[in-house]
């Protein structure tokens, strides 16, 4: 072997600490000129680091969630006898610059991760070949079933990214259905070829690119919308005497800095409730032949950021009161707002909630976050009359919608569900247990 050399972070521009979000290699690893290294994300990008040249990983001096500049240390490379290490000249750009604050020289030496065209759903690699492909994209095709001998890399050598996974799926679904399918049952489920229409020719129009969180989430939306047979079971839950207690603390918890908000007794409610049904705190297991009971209560959030949805996850909501849920609350939805969730603070989540309640609606299906097995809605609460010790009565109720795989739940059960939930929000000293 030869000498070490250490390999830094190349010029990337105007982009200053940012975001190390995969590792691609590992010490041992023999890499080859070019090979990408580490994926780095900013607001406006996602690149990859490429190494200058061939050799032997001894050292990372990285890792993932860390924050880098141009001259941050990435790893310890040894040259080979054959391939000393020198500086490989910068590739020619193949694709427009990151951003419009950079130029393009600046950004050279950087790959942007690429955004491929929809593949064919049908083996593509050679027999016996190793599919070209990260650990974390490799962990991504298992969880989806992907076969990645069938998926075609876009990426530089032929390297299969995640995107490549998720259109690779994105073509599965659009595959007609297989002949035996149509003549058993009589018909086809092929569906028509998605209209292609040029809007432009009927009135003025403004083509405004997909935020990256949408990109990613609309596929796996979109998987667990076909995937899962959804029933959706709406009742309504009395919260009177619970929207009066919570105003009357909500000046303690102001000044302890975040708001005591419907949403954490909405939390601590759903987890009494999911002791009670466990089943709806499970996911089934990949052939879909056991169901898996989970003993931990980790409840995700939906969260509504300027570029789309996403699910932080309160871990171990069971273990904590209603004002040390609201804190943590107010916590995520602000890094969540900023950009600045990790990959781990969205996964794990046992059940999940989505709250339209502060922006309006009667009811909805939420769309069930795989591999969970259930998902909660709440909209707008609102004054009633309700019919009460015989008279009618103004009552502030609010509407629940709860989404469920019928794989694993019946609609008696999830009725008994909502039906405890509305129980338990409906009296104060139920929910503070």
């Amino acid at each position: 072997m030869g000498a070490s050399k250490e390999v830094t972070v190349p010029d990337i521009g105007d982009f200053k600490n940012v975001d190390v979000i995969e590792v691609l290699v590992k010490p041992g690893d023999v890499v080859r000129p070019e090979q990408s290294l580490i994926t780095v994300e900013s607001d406006k990008a996602t690149m990859e680091i490429p190494s200058p040249s061939a050799g032997v990983v001894k050292e990372l001096r990285i890792k993932t969630g860390d924050k880098v500049s141009q001259g941050s240390p990435i790893l310890v490379l040894e040259a080979s006898n054959d391939a000393p290490v020198t500086q490989a000249p910068a590739p020619a750009p193949q694709s427009p610059p990151l951003s419009h604050t950079a130029p393009a020289a600046a950004v050279s030496p950087i790959r942007p991760v690429a955004r491929p065209e929809p593949v064919p759903a049908e083996p593509v690699a050679s027999p016996g070949i190793t599919p070209h492909a990260s650990p974390s994209v490799r962990k991504f095709a298992r969880e989806l079933g992907v076969d990645l001998a069938k998926v075609k890399g876009s990426a530089p050598k032929g390297r299969i990214t995640q995107a490549d996974v998720q259109q690779f799926v994105k073509g599965v679904m659009k595959a007609p259905p297989a002949p035996a399918v149509a003549a058993r049952t009589g018909f086809s489920l092929e569906l028509p070829a998605w209209p292609q229409i040029d809007f432009g020719k009927f009135g003025p129009v403004e083509t405004r690119p997909l935020s990256r969180i949408r990109k990613l989430s609309g596929s796996f939306l979109h998987r667990n919308w076909v995937g899962i047979p959804h029933v959706t079971q709406h009742d309504l839950a009395d919260v009177t005497e619970l929207e009066a207690f919570r105003k009357e603390n909500s000046q303690v918890a102001e000044k302890q800095g975040f708001k005591l908000t419907m949403l954490a007794f909405l939390v601590k409610a759903s987890v009494n409730a999911l002791r009670q049904f466990p089943d709806f705190n499970a996911s089934l297991d990949p052939k879909a032949e056991n169901l898996i009971l989970k003993k931990y209560y980790h409840i995700g959030v939906a969260v509504d950021t300027a570029d789309g949805l996403v699910v932080p996850v309160i871990r171990d909501a069971d273990r904590k009161g209603v004002f040390d849920l609201a804190r943590e609350l107010s916590e995520i939805s602000k890094l969540a707002r900023e950009k600045k969730l990790k990959p781990d603070d969205m996964r794990g989540g046992t059940f999940s909630i989505s709250s339209l309640g502060g922006i309006g609606g009667t009811a909805f299906t939420p769309i069930i976050n795989a591999p969970e097995v259930a998902i909660l809605g709440a909209s707008r609460s609102q004054m009633q009359p309700v019919f009460k010790d015989g008279a009618f009565v103004p009552r502030l109720m609010l509407p629940l919608s709860l989404a469920y795989d019928h794989r694993v739940i019946d609609g008696a059960a999830a009725a008994r569900f909502t039906s405890y939930l509305a129980s338990v929000l409906s009296d104060i000293r139920r929910t503070l247990l």
